[in-house]
């Protein structure tokens, strides 16, 4: 979506449930039992991909709409100064995963709770 520029992208983003998109998403859902209604069909059973269709829909809306209100909030909210920049070293972790290590760590951990017949058989 083409509403928020670059610099609010760095922003993190909103949690998939929020209220604005459980709001649009009921909304959705009831324009398609209101369609249902007015052509004198039964609510619930029939156009059941249209209901979900619709819902999701008003769900992707009220995201996009929760990630420009976050970005309108920074921008003008009293003493969110700067918090639209990206941190100096960006967001990546600088510490390379060494699977061995880790599994190393855990192995030498799990030895201490053993009893020693169990550690004799590792050793």
């Amino acid at each position: 979506m083409g509403f928020i520029p670059d610099e609010g992208k760095a922003l993190p983003p909103p949690g998939i449930v929020n209220r604005n998109s459980f709001w649009l998403g009921g909304v959705g859902w009831c324009t398609a039992m209101l369609h249902n209604a007015i052509n004198h069909r039964p609510p619930l059973k029939s156009g059941v991909h249209r209901q979900v269709l619709l819902t999701t829909i008003g769900w992707f809306l009220g995201y996009h709409l929760s990630k420009y209100e976050n970005y309108m909030e920074c921008q003008t909210g009293p003493g969110h100064e700067g918090v639209h920049q990206t941190p100096p070293g960006g967001f990546c972790s600088k510490r390379k995963k060494d699977f061995c290590r880790d599994r190393r760590a855990v192995h030498s951990r799990a030895l201490k709770f053993c009893s020693p017949v169990m550690k004799r058989e590792t050793t």
